[in-house]
């Protein structure tokens, strides 16, 4: 897309007066949903900030400035954005790898990937990945968050280690050296608490009853638990000092699969937010647009890479959220506990926000939906299996990458068995028995049904090859759905391999794209030069009585289908 398609689509991306008409309708029900939201995002938001290796600090960063920008700029009215579990799992090895000044160039490098990927139209196309893929990762992530917990709801240091599962392991060591109960109890209780509570009351917020709870009993029974720690007043002034120009090669990699995860799980949440609602429709390009905008700013200010969050729109959705003012609202409100109760914030026990995780993580895999998908076709439970395993084992994006590319090869694979050639009988017409026997004997016709391209045409090649004995072969094309580069080169093989075999090969039925892909590959050029293609296959049938009954293997043709193949030459 060059400069100026660029500036020519800006406007379509760029906030309007149309985004707003919703919030003057019911401002009231905006602003209760947003501070629901606010009430659920808080523990969560110094969770996955912890959890990611910048601190509580960061993911309220993030909540905040990706949550109101993501809000205006985004393609959604409904979405909520901030720190996700999900990128989580991306940032901890950066973390390891790069210290948080690389996640920070990370996270700043992803929102210009997502502003380009929103320019050049690539939203739409979120739709394709399959269902197997998607519940695959988000189940190996629940995993993958799970393990991230260990060390904090053990009250452990969390050992060094490149995988999350050797962290965990690491960490299980350690306590069972030197074991001390009051953390994972109140992790447990904590988790306990959540899930119990969201069966019996799903409106009531348990997660921060939860941690508040655990947070006074630390306090009251100055219980020995690691803390936040003190968190600053305000947000942290904008600042670019992290950004290395020589450290953008390195982290390219890193960036892009951050952008692709960002783009992919915002989009499957707008999804989400549509279903849930009525008469909602989001803009694809403009979200990956708002999270690009959300990507730039959160960094500069030292938050972590933020996506739209499912759990918190679907608390939106829930709590009657109308437009953009309750995502707005629930930033605002957050920005308020940082303003005005940081310090109570910072004595928050690191124990609680893991059993928050650890609560949401088993809330985060549908057993029922895994279920069905395991049981609907082998190849799904196959892309389930494998997508779950890579990314427990590796990573998120190499999962979706592999799983990815195995739906595509199993999708493939199913399409080219639709694909089929078929001996068909000959037309009787006006012939005699004895003719139609002898006819029967010297040709043969054959019909294509279904795609003829790449990973179906060496199929054909083979049965094509296989043809003997006759004296003529008709190929009817008028059923090819697909014909490709590939199967178009496999189809002249197969043509030529009879012909050198004293086979005449005659041609029927071909579409006028079919023909253009045949005629640019320069693909049995002497059929058309030698009058060898056809409109339709009676007239190729009659055509090849005439060559029979020039071989004396036939009587003389008769004056229909010696007109017709007179009409046909003359054509």
């Amino acid at each position: 897309m060059n400069p100026r398609e660029v500036l020519r689509r800006l406007p379509d991306l760029l906030p309007g007066r149309s985004d707003w008409v919703a919030a003057r309708r019911s401002p009231g029900r905006d602003l209760v949903a947003g501070l629901i939201v606010a009430v659920v995002a808080l523990p969560l938001a110094l969770a996955f900030g912890v959890s990611s290796g910048l601190g509580a600090q960061a993911g309220l960063v993030t909540a905040i400035v990706a949550g109101a920008l993501a809000a205006v700029f985004g393609g959604s009215n409904l979405q909520v954005s901030g720190p996700t579990g999900a990128m989580t799992v991306v940032l901890v090895p950066i973390v390891h790898l790069y210290g948080s000044g690389g996640v920070l160039m990370v996270g700043l490098m992803a929102g210009l990937v997502l502003l380009a990927l929103s320019t050049l139209r690539v939203g739409r196309f979120a739709r394709f990945l399959p269902t197997s893929v998607t519940e695959g990762f988000t189940a190996g992530i629940a995993v993958v968050i799970a393990l991230q917990q260990i060390p904090a709801a053990l009250g452990v240091a969390a050992p060094d280690g490149e995988k999350v599962w050797q962290v965990a392991a690491s960490a299980l060591a350690r306590f069972a050296a030197h074991p001390a109960w009051v953390a994972p109890v109140m992790a447990l209780a904590v988790a306990a608490l959540m899930l119990t509570g969201a069966r019996l009351r799903p409106g009531v917020p348990f997660s921060l009853l939860g941690v508040a709870a655990a947070t006074l009993g630390a306090q009251v029974f100055s219980l020995d638990v690691a803390r936040i720690g003190t968190l600053p007043a305000g947000l942290p002034a904008p600042s670019l000092g992290f950004f290395d120009p020589g450290m953008v090669g390195t982290l390219l990699p890193s960036a892009l699969a951050v952008a692709a995860l960002a783009a992919l799980e915002s989009l499957l949440c707008a999804t989400v937010a549509d279903a849930m609602s009525v008469g909602e429709k989001h803009d694809p390009d403009r979200e990956l647009f708002g999270q690009g905008i959300a990507n730039l700013a959160a960094p500069v200010l030292g938050g972590v890479p933020a996506t739209a969050a499912i759990a918190r729109t679907a608390v939106n959705v829930r709590a009657g959220a109308r437009s953009r003012l309750a995502a707005l609202t629930h930033a605002a409100v957050l920005a308020g506990i940082v303003l005005a109760a940081g310090p109570l914030v910072g004595r928050i026990p690191l124990a609680a926000l893991a059993g928050v995780l650890l609560a949401t993580t088993v809330r985060m895999v549908e057993v029922g939906s895994l279920r069905a998908l395991a049981r609907a076709t082998r190849g799904d439970a196959v892309v389930l299996a494998l997508t779950f395993i890579v990314t427990v084992v590796f990573d998120l994006i190499t999962a979706v990458a592999v799983g990815l590319g195995l739906a595509v090869v199993l999708a493939l694979r199913a399409v080219a068995r639709t694909s089929r050639l078929d001996q068909v009988p000959l037309d009787a017409g006006d012939h005699s028995a004895e003719e139609q026997r002898l006819l029967s004997e010297h040709i043969v016709a054959y019909r294509f049904d279904g795609p003829l391209f790449f990973a179906a045409a060496h199929r054909f090649l083979l049965e094509l090859s296989e043809v003997a004995d006759v004296r003529v072969v008709i190929l009817r094309m008028s059923r090819i759905t697909t014909l490709d580069a590939t199967g178009a080169h496999i189809l002249g093989d197969a043509i030529t391999r009879m012909e050198r075999r004293g086979i005449t090969v005659l041609v029927s039925g071909i579409k006028p794209g079919h023909t253009q892909v045949l005629v640019a590959l320069g693909v049995a050029d002497h059929l058309h030069r030698d009058g060898l293609v056809f409109p339709d296959t009676p007239t190729a049938i009659a055509y090849a009585r005439t060559l029979l009954h020039h071989h004396g293997l036939l009587p003389a043709a008769t004056p229909q289908a010696a007109s017709a193949v007179t009409a046909h030459r003359r054509g």
